[in-house]
């Protein structure tokens, strides 16, 4: 029997190719990302404010994130890429269509039930808003709606172009829209903060708008055959809408987790909703560049391998455990900086304006509670992404739900009585909830990989490489801290950038000395470069 053929992009060094466009685009958009966080920090601080876009930006987030990126990766691209390499272009092109105009309708339905229904949602989000501040809210929140609708037609071109392995120019698209936000802030820096605020919110409106136009010319020159209905009866389209289904109640459990984080958040009083999200913004960023930059690569990869059922097998091994190496390699040092040098990270990313060093101290004590469940949420996204190239979109959910009971139950149990129990200021059961959440997200992944393993043979990471990268980390944590140390008191800027210069050196060369293979690897390829 012939051996099954493969597309070319499925082939190692092109999927590390791709996850290097998919890093470098994330880093870019990140980047700017926090420079927007930055400058917002700058004139909001953790004030009333602040915490009022915050949570509201909660809301038409929860129908981005339904719509968005994750949904449609999990349930459009495995059909649209599996049509690809076939040769099918004319159903392909039909598929985009249909899929398209049906998300844009559903979307632009919820908008504007979701701005009808603003007041309601507030009391369910942040029910420790009151007065001012929760009418300041509804407002922000009404004025988002419609931007998030516009992110999700986004995240519908971004399937597109990754099926087309085109992924530099979906994943740097968000940079417009963080300018658009910065923008707005620096032009309208001398509003009230009350109105800033607002003012904020119509900025990101036009930035959700850029970020779908610059994706538009692009999608519709790769998918020529593009024809634009409302065809849910062809056989392609229901199973996008039949894999839609699970993962949509997927991302909805995992949003409705968020929302139990504000709603907890909300309760403990002035800055925690605010400093959450600057955790949250530091703490996706590790999770963005290495967990998704792979697991984007990888998934058009494994859903368009051909063949019997034991060459997939064998293909998605070899897969999973060149991406988990991967994964492994840069998340291990990004949790341990999150411990050991959180409040340095922290001091250089926002520390300016109305954003104090006790204002870092603070955020560094939620974002070490983050980095408990670092790596097991970057690893599940790979073996969640596995599970949808197989076309199983189901397994993935029951194991969400499982997490986001666990996260509501434990996050209660850690932000409010515990602070009581153990004689701290509620404000610190902020950080309770980041670190119970990383423990929900260690039993989502032994749960993720123990049913896959049994469906396609062993996967996951060697122990001793596991021990290596964390021995590694560890000895340059140490440095640094040694380093910060010696340096004292000295501007935030450029103390930080010393401290975490040293660690990223010393892990390099840590690495090195105990023969990580992918630090050799990383060598060879800034060498060519």
């Amino acid at each position: 029997m012939p051996e099954p053929i493969q597309p070319e992009s499925s082939k190692p060094a092109s999927t590390a190719r791709h996850a290097s466009l998919v890093g470098a685009g994330i880093l870019l958009s990140r980047l700017i990302g926090l420079v927007r966080q930055r400058v917002f920090s700058h004139y909001f601080g953790l004030s009333d404010a602040a915490d009022a876009f915050n949570a509201a930006f909660r809301i038409p987030n929860f129908l981005q994130n339904l719509f968005g990126e994750g949904v449609l990766s999990a349930s459009f691209i495995p059909v649209y890429a599996r049509l690809l390499a076939e040769g099918d272009d004319e159903e392909a092109g039909r598929v985009a269509g249909a899929v398209g105009s049906i998300l844009a309708l559903t979307s632009a339905l919820l908008v504007l039930a979701g701005m009808l229904a603003t007041p309601w949602l507030i009391d369910a989000i942040a029910p420790g808003f009151h007065g001012a501040k929760r009418d300041l809210t509804i407002r922000i929140v009404r004025v988002l709606f419609p931007g998030a609708g516009l992110l999700s037609l986004s995240a519908w071109c971004l399937g597109i172009l990754n099926s087309h392995r085109r992924f530099f120019l979906s994943y740097t698209a968000p940079v417009v829209w963080n300018l658009a936000m910065i923008a707005t802030l620096v032009l309208l820096r001398r509003q009230p903060q009350a109105t800033l605020a607002v003012s904020l919110a119509w900025g990101s409106v036009a930035g959700s708008a850029l970020q779908f136009g610059v994706q538009l010319p692009m999608v519709l020159r790769l998918a020529r055959r593009l024809r634009v209905s409302l065809d849910a009866a062809a056989p392609q389209v229901r199973e996008v809408i039949r894999n839609f289904g699970p993962v949509f109640v997927s991302r909805g459990v995992v949003q409705i987790s968020g929302w139990v984080d504000s709603l907890l958040a909300s309760l403990l009083g002035q800055g925690a909703v605010a400093g959450l999200t600057n955790a949250q913004t530091l703490y996706l960023l590790p999770v963005s560049l290495f967990g998704m930059s792979v697991s984007a690569a990888e998934l058009p990869a494994m859903a368009s391998a051909l063949g019997g059922a034991d060459e997939v097998a064998a293909h998605l091994r070899r897969r999973l455990d060149s991406g988990l190496r991967q994964i492994a390699f840069f998340i291990v040092p990004s949790a341990m900086a999150f411990l050991a040098l959180g409040g340095v990270i922290t001091a250089v990313l926002f520390q300016t304006g109305r954003f104090t060093a006790s204002n870092s101290r603070y955020v560094w004590a939620i974002l070490a509670g983050s980095a408990v469940g670092l790596l097991a949420q970057t690893l599940g996204r790979l073996y969640s992404s596995a599970y949808y190239a197989l076309r199983d979109t189901r397994t993935p959910l029951r194991f969400a739900i499982v997490r986001v009971v666990l996260t509501s139950g434990l996050g209660y149990l850690c932000a409010v009585p515990l602070p009581g129990w153990i004689g701290v200021d509620a404000k610190w059961g902020v950080a309770g909830l980041t670190a119970s959440a990383g423990i929900a997200g260690w039993v989502e992944f032994t749960l993720l990989r123990r049913n896959l393993n049994r469906r396609i043979g062993s996967t996951g990471l060697a122990g001793s490489l596991v021990a290596r990268l964390w021995l590694a980390a560890a000895g340059a944590g140490a440095v640094a801290w040694g380093v910060k140390v010696l340096l004292g008191p000295r501007h935030p800027l450029v103390f930080g950038l010393a401290v975490i210069a040293t660690y990223g050196v010393f892990y390099l060369a840590a690495a090195w000395l105990l023969r990580v293979e992918e630090c050799a690897t990383l060598a060879r390829r800034i060498r060519r470069r």
